[in-house]
């Protein structure tokens, strides 16, 4: 037995003694003015209205009070096994918030590295190619420069194949005369 059961038991019990203790000692006697009176003598009736009420109190523990604290205690363990889940799928939910806000920023930094990683080799592949392009830019701007040169030279060597005729020509035409 339980000493929680004991002590509703005591309980019930220390109410009923008071009311006994009154019952057997108290002869009552009321008296009203014009005469007459009410006396209340125990007898063995009493015993049974004890016995009965003792009944009454066990058949109503059995049936009505103990269930009831059962659906009570029932009830309870379940609310606080559910405010617990609660709790646990709080802290749960926090935990995951906190992962995934550390996730983003993890990404972030190894995006921003990636990044300027991928821009570095960008930036250096850009040199390599202005480089070469430079390169073939001055080659081809040498083969220009050697084909006008060679050109120039064509032409010079022509002009001066005909740089007499040219002469008289001009000649003739500032003294209007045949020189």
């Amino acid at each position: 037995m339980s000493l929680a059961v004991l002590c509703r038991k005591l309980r019930s019990a220390s109410c009923l003694v008071p009311s006994l203790f009154f019952i057997f000692t108290t002869d009552v006697a009321f008296s009203a003015e014009g005469g007459g009176g009410l006396t209340v003598i125990p007898d063995w009736t009493v015993l049974i209205q004890i016995a009965n009420f003792l009944f009454l109190i066990l058949v109503l523990n059995l049936i009505l009070y103990r269930p009831i604290r059962n659906v009570l205690t029932q009830r309870k363990d379940k609310i606080s096994g559910l405010e617990k889940s609660i709790v646990e799928f709080q802290q749960d939910t926090r935990d995951k918030e906190d992962d995934f806000a550390s996730g983003i920023r993890e990404a972030r930094v190894k995006g921003l590295l990636e990044k300027e990683s991928l821009l570095s080799l960008a930036a250096e592949e850009e040199k390599k190619i202005i480089t070469r392009i430079n390169e073939k830019s001055q080659a081809d701007l040498a083969q220009v420069r050697e084909k006008i040169a060679k050109d120039a030279e064509a032409v010079r060597q022509s002009l001066m194949q005909e740089v007499d005729t040219f002469a008289e020509d001009i000649g003739k035409k500032i003294l209007g005369r045949a020189v």
